[in-house]
């Protein structure tokens, strides 16, 4: 296991943001007729979305880099 603060300070913040992604699909999910009737409803799915991507994103990065060595 190499240099194991590294790790660490890439997979909380990843970890964050898959609990903060849940965090939105909670808030969506019990404020959808609220959110529906602003027109708000469609830009917190985007940006639900583009949370996920991103958490996706910065998995597949810290997999690939602790496969490679990097890390």
């Amino acid at each position: 296991m190499k240099n194991t603060k590294l790790r660490v300070a890439w997979i909380v913040p990843n970890a964050l943001c898959y609990l903060i992604f849940i965090g939105f699909s909670i808030f969506i999910a019990l404020n959808t007729s609220s959110l529906q009737e602003k027109n708000l409803l469609s830009i917190w799915i985007f940006a639900m979305v583009v949370l996920l991507l991103i958490s996706i994103f910065g998995s597949y990065r810290i997999w690939s880099w602790i496969k490679e060595g990097k890390m």
